[in-house]
């Protein structure tokens, strides 16, 4: 298995960091060849309008819409959350929303970056908690009937998955606690 991480902008080195301690071929995707050539795909937290101007200047709009409907399985953290949305409350115009997951989000919800936080999160049936670490992340205004919470903050989703689409508010590649990446990768 090849899981790709989205390499436009933001967090991806961190999550090729994690991904290589877990013995997984981990390659970064810039190009629509790259992604072409992977099974599975990570898109990283950072600035998600940056990261949307990106994937049009790369060519990987279409591409990525392509392997999304073709149910590639993919983790978006914070920025990817709002990639992968089916509706960005706050977005600007023309920002990419691939529609993978039925979720509403309003981008920076959790408030700027000095608002950044930790808190633990209770994923359903993990047991221990994992550290969520929030920064500039996007709140979940609804989710669709189709979308599973696996865990909120607050009575919040942070983490849903639709199918083989997981995202998080949250960056997971920050925490000293793998378990995320080992699940989106061992998953069916």
């Amino acid at each position: 298995m090849k899981v790709g991480i989205l390499a436009l902008q933001g967090a991806f080195g961190l999550h090729e960091q994690v991904l290589n301690r877990l013995g997984v071929a981990a390659v970064q995707v810039r190009t629509p060849q790259e992604l072409a050539e992977v099974d599975r795909l990570v898109i990283p937290g950072g600035e998600s309008t940056a990261i949307s101007k990106l994937i049009d200047a790369n060519g990987l709009a279409g591409p990525l819409a392509d392997r999304l409907a073709d149910g590639i399985p993919v983790l978006g953290t914070c920025a990817g959350m709002i990639l992968l949305a089916s509706e960005v409350v706050d977005g600007y115009p023309g920002q990419h929303c691939f529609a993978a997951i039925d979720v509403s989000v309003i981008r920076n919800g959790y408030g700027r970056q000095s608002d950044s936080f930790s808190a633990p999160i209770a994923v359903d049936g993990w047991g221990a908690t994992f550290p969520g670490v929030f920064i500039r992340a996007p709140v979940v205004e609804s989710a669709g009937a189709e979308v599973e919470t696996m865990a909120e903050l607050d009575g919040v989703p942070v983490l849903c998955r639709q199918g083989s689409v997981v995202v998080s508010s949250f960056h997971p590649e920050l925490a000293d606690d793998d378990r995320i990446h080992r699940w989106f990768t061992e998953r069916e």
